[in-house]
């Protein structure tokens, strides 16, 4: 068996009573990783199209104890590289508070979407406001967890959806640390070859973190985000496979579908990665 953690989105682990109000999976993150034979999850800790901060999670102890690789994904509506005031400063805020929350549950990342500038805004604003972001936190002492920025599938002045744009992202953060996380649907819609996507992406970064292994319901180039489950979309699974193989990192499926559904998913993923460990234990 492949020794590399891999698992799903389960988002939030957390009952309705508990008022998060997203993706909610009744009995815990824990019971949901064991049903789908899991080693690695992705939680939200808020609401993802929320600025309300992470309340403590009564399960943090059990999280951190646990033999389970925890991701974070921060809400979607956080936006460093914005030059609107009103949406980069409580961005930043939200940011420290999502990682100092991702740090109380143990978690070994946490995921945040590159942004954009929007209207007639040059890019290089958004790639200083993400420098100046990880400058003044490296000034504090560093975040408490990895923070790894995640490509993204469209909108224009993106900092992440252009392998240009993410090398000069790269310039502005590469040095304080930040890690990177591989979503194989947003590459595909960028237009990203995912045959070397991989070499493309360490080219830049020198690091992949994290690969959401998700296929698509559109086509190559199409900048839009439709997630589907591995093998039923437009990505050849080979591709997505390999992909997985070669960024030789944990992988979190972002699919859609029910429990038995990610469970199978889980067992191909977890069979080809042993074979690839296999192969290259070979030569």
């Amino acid at each position: 068996m492949s020794s590399h953690p891999v698992g799903v989105h389960v988002g939030t682990g957390l009952t309705e009573s508990d008022g998060v109000g997203t993706e909610v999976d009744d009995g815990g993150v824990l019971a949901r990783a064991a049903e789908v034979d899991a080693t690695a999850v992705q939680v939200f800790l808020a609401d993802p199209q929320g600025w309300r901060a992470p309340a403590p999670r009564p399960d943090a102890a059990d999280l951190r104890a646990a033999d389970l690789t925890v991701f974070v994904h921060a809400p979607y509506v956080l936006n460093v590289a914005s030059t609107n005031n009103r949406i980069r400063i409580p961005s930043r805020k939200l940011l420290g508070q999502h990682a100092a929350a991702s740090a109380a549950v143990g978690a070994a990342g946490l995921v945040v979407h590159g942004g954009h500038v929007t209207g007639g805004d040059d890019p290089a604003a958004g790639f200083d406001n993400w420098r100046k972001l990880f400058e003044r936190q490296h000034a504090d002492g560093g975040f408490p967890v990895p923070v790894l920025v995640e490509n993204t599938a469209g909108g224009d002045r993106a900092m992440a959806r252009e392998l240009d744009a993410l090398a000069r992202l790269w310039e502005a953060v590469g040095e304080f640390g930040a890690g990177f996380v591989l979503d194989t649907c947003h590459a595909w819609a960028a237009g990203w070859d995912l045959a070397s996507v991989v070499d493309d992406v360490r080219a830049i970064t020198g690091r992949i973190d994290l690969v959401h292994l998700n296929d698509s319901r559109d086509g190559a180039g199409s900048m839009r985000d439709r997630h589907a489950p591995l093998g039923q979309g437009q990505i050849p699974v080979e591709l997505l496979l390999g992909v997985a193989a070669a960024a030789d990192c944990p992988v979190v499926l972002e699919t859609p579908g029910d429990p038995a559904s990610h469970r199978a998913e889980i067992a191909l993923l977890r069979s080809a990665l042993a074979q690839d460990d296999a192969v290259r234990g070979a030569v």
